[in-house]
């Protein structure tokens, strides 16, 4: 936990960018009967019953101090699908030293998972662009990146949206408007507000 704190406290540097990656499934869901058309400025009638037509996964990168987000609609969430997403961000930051990335610690985040999808003379050079910092098992909500996927979900995909290509449109579209916002994310929870809110999660000694 201390770990990600810390990495959150660096002063912004272009060359070592700090991002937050995160990923979450997206049921698609279809409507069995037409919904009824209303008045204008009356809430769209819909029936309760629904279709489920699978799942889709979206794989979320931010940077919280510039407002850079990057997104990938996938079929599945395999390691493969991770590595390549990695590989995107990678390229999106071209010019920099060392990428930091906090993220959770899936067993689908590890560096084996770039042995397995690209051959070692891409894949050493690629891992060795990332400084991976992991998140404590059961403590996701240190990860930046799930507040962000979080207010995505209220704003962009609160409705019932039945096609991949569709989720993959809303997202992007949304995606864009932010990053042209330019909207960051103000983190204040500190090391120091841990040791004392968090006290209960920390060793006791003895004088």
């Amino acid at each position: 936990m201390e770990a990600v704190l810390e990495v959150y406290k660096r002063r912004y540097d272009p060359l070592r960018p700090v991002l937050c990656m995160d990923e979450t499934p997206i049921q698609l869901i279809g409507e069995t009967r037409q919904p009824l058309l209303t008045a204008p400025g009356k809430v769209l009638r819909v029936d309760y019953e629904y279709q489920r037509l699978g799942v889709c996964s979206l794989f979320w990168a931010i940077e919280p101090l510039t407002g850079k987000r990057i997104a990938r609609v996938t079929q599945r969430r395999t390691k493969k699908d991770w590595a390549r997403f990695m590989e995107e961000i990678a390229s999106h930051y071209s010019h920099a030293e060392k990428i930091t990335m906090v993220l959770d610690n899936l067993n689908t985040h590890s560096s084996g998972a770039f042995y397995e999808t690209f051959i070692p003379e891409l894949a050493k050079p690629l891992l060795d662009r990332f400084e991976f910092v992991f998140t404590p098992r059961h403590a996701s909500w240190l990860n930046m990146a799930e507040i962000d996927l979080s207010v995505l979900s209220r704003q962009c995909l609160s409705r019932r949206i039945d096609c991949m290509k569709v989720v993959e449109q809303e997202i992007h579209a949304w995606l864009g408007e932010r990053n042209a916002k330019g909207a960051t994310i103000n983190w204040q929870f500190t090391t120091e507000n841990a040791r004392i809110k968090l006290k209960s999660l920390y060793p006791t000694f003895e004088d």
